[in-house]
């Protein structure tokens, strides 16, 4: 079972869509982050769980 390093990130109420998308979309891009929850609140805002992989290097000798 892989290890995850995780991200909160929180998007006020007001953002457009195409606001967070590209923001969701840098983070993936450029941080290797996946989408892990999100969470859309009665007023407006959002709440965003992105993970990735921890990799462990593994000593050869």
């Amino acid at each position: 079972m892989p290890d995850y390093s995780y991200l909160n990130v929180y998007i006020p109420r007001g953002t457009s869509r195409e606001a967070a998308r590209q923001l969701l979309t840098d983070h993936a891009e450029y941080g290797d982050w996946e989408l892990d929850r999100l969470r859309l609140y009665p007023d407006g805002t959002r709440r965003v769980r992105l993970r990735r992989k921890i990799i462990r290097v593994v000593r050869t000798m």
